[in-house]
């Protein structure tokens, strides 16, 4: 296993981290930050999911530069972005003082789960597909909806913008997108598994 893969395993790592501040009732006091309506839990899961979702980067970028693009990186990299994303829109689902619709949760991990089964029978077919460029602008704008909605869209708040709101949205309509992307780019594993 290759640095830029031990970097992907750390990310899945941070996952049972983020769920455990996220979930398990800490008694941080009646702590909150920056006089916002944000505990102190949202904000530490919010660091960690930053955190790991960075990783997302430093190991796509190492395996590049270094040459050290892999198989199994392919195939981990996608898996360890699907899972956390997965993992925190549920938490977010689960909250009830963060606006997370149920519905546009559902499209965005039923997109994963389609897609992770047509990597699954591309395998079979001994094609392994990195993502592509939609697929990476589909993840961060994932990741900066989840970053927006945890942090209660503090930055924003002041001038009354849910910009947190907004970029949930972006990321069901880049997800639907990347999601119909690559299953037309791919419709032949389909037409050959009949």
């Amino acid at each position: 296993m290759n640095i830029p893969n031990r970097i992907t395993v750390s990310r899945i790592l941070l996952i049972p981290l983020f769920l455990i501040i996220m979930l398990v009732p800490f008694d941080w006091g009646d702590m909150h930050l920056l006089g916002a309506d944000m505990p102190v839990t949202h904000f530490v899961g919010a660091l960690i999911f930053i955190i790991a979702s960075c990783t997302d980067w430093v190991d796509g970028h190492y395996a590049r530069k270094y040459n050290l693009v892999t198989n199994m990186g392919k195939f981990l990299d996608p898996l360890a972005d699907k899972l956390l994303v997965s993992a925190a829109l549920i938490v977010l689902v689960e909250l009830n003082d963060v606006y997370a619709p149920s519905w546009i949760v559902i499209i965005i991990i039923s997109r994963e789960f389609a897609v992770t089964g047509l990597r699954l029978l591309l395998a079979g077919e001994g094609e392994v597909v990195a993502a592509n460029m939609l697929g990476k602008i589909k993840t961060w704008t994932q990741i900066i909806a989840i970053s927006s909605l945890l942090l209660h869209n503090i930055i924003f708040e002041m001038i009354s913008f849910r910009f947190d709101i907004l970029a949930l949205w972006v990321a069901m309509i880049f997800t639907i997108w990347s999601g119909w992307d690559y299953f037309a780019k791919n419709s032949h594993v389909l037409k050959n598994s009949k």
